[in-house]
């Protein structure tokens, strides 16, 4: 086994578009060729697109672009720049007057960061299908990670920076990556050495408290004292699968979130994880998973560890 860049995966291409002094920005992978695709929402606040059409039981067999974006249920507008890139180089389903794209897509909320009223839009998302390429991918506060923060559950100020991150496994064929969007609310943690990347900051603005700890001691408070979250990402891999096997990929992968965000898919994030396969190989589904969870654990951690601070929020390295 061996480690790959995201963008080696056949057929998959990543842009980004952002505005660092607005803070936010969006992130499209294209698959030009159409791939099968999967999704699975763990989180209570979800803003999603063309979701229900992944379920295996409708009719559209394969997507052309996957779109993570933030500016909230707004950022969705950047889909309609991607259908018009698309529609103009003539990708999707041939309907006779012209190819409809199936674009699906996931936003994060990251208005209380930077400016809220510059939010991820139609030009934004235009602009990322331009900026697509099948180069390595740029990490930290770039694309749909731009905005990106983690720890909030003790207000902004004590929040920190987190980003985008990338990373992909590859085993004789088989080639299965990750690409993530981190703004969780709790901390971040690196499960092979245990220490906690991210998280709240306490008032010495150096260490970090404890996310779980908190909620735990506060058990009794029904009111909602967070700020909005959401991670997003997408694994996508060569190998052959149908939409059902997709959607259970998309499941699986879910257990690197699990494994780095503590906790995961609370009520006040919109968890998601959407899976693209592109076709080729033949593999044990159960493998093409626990790559997949593998993957997407060290994409969090490379979206923590690669950010820089932004808008007067600490990042990873302001810490060492």
């Amino acid at each position: 086994m061996k480690q790959i860049q995201f963008t080696e995966i056949e057929g998959i291409e990543v842009g980004h578009a952002q505005n660092p002094e607005a803070a936010t920005g969006c992130t499209v992978i294209l698959c030009k060729e159409g791939a099968t695709a999967g999704v699975d929402v763990r989180g209570g606040a979800p803003g999603t697109r063309e979701t229900d059409l992944l379920n295996p039981v409708n009719m559209v067999q394969k997507i052309h672009a996957v779109m993570l974006a933030g500016g909230s249920a707004f950022g969705l507008d950047a889909a309609s720049g991607i259908m018009t890139f698309l529609e103009e180089n003539n990708i999707g389903f041939d309907v006779g007057v012209t190819h409809v794209p199936i674009v699906c897509g996931a936003v994060l909320f990251d208005l209380t960061l930077g400016d809220f009223k510059i939010r991820p839009d139609k030009d934004m998302g235009y602009q990322a299908c331009r900026n697509a390429t099948d180069q390595a991918c740029p990490q930290g506060n770039v694309g749909a990670g731009t905005g990106a923060t983690v720890g909030k559950i003790l207000g902004m100020d004590r929040a920190m920076k987190s980003g985008l991150g990338a990373y992909a496994l590859q085993v004789g064929d088989l080639k299965v990556g990750a690409l993530v969007a981190v703004n969780c609310l709790g901390d971040v943690m690196d499960p092979l050495t245990g220490e906690k990347l991210a998280g709240p900051l306490q008032e010495d603005g150096r260490t970090l408290a404890d996310t779980e700890t908190i909620m735990i001691k506060a058990y009794a408070e029904k009111k909602n004292l967070f700020s909005g979250n959401t991670t997003i990402g997408v694994i996508a891999t060569n190998a052959c699968l149908d939409k059902a096997q997709a959607a259970k990929l998309a499941s699986m992968a879910h257990n690197g979130y699990a494994r780095t965000m503590r906790p995961a898919h609370t009520m006040v994030d919109g968890d998601t994880i959407f899976a693209l396969a592109t076709g080729g190989v033949g593999a044990d589904l159960s493998v093409i998973g626990l790559l997949a969870a593998r993957a997407m654990e060290r994409a969090v951690v490379e979206a923590v560890k690669n950010t820089s601070a932004l808008c007067g929020l600490k990042c990873y390295s302001d810490r060492q």
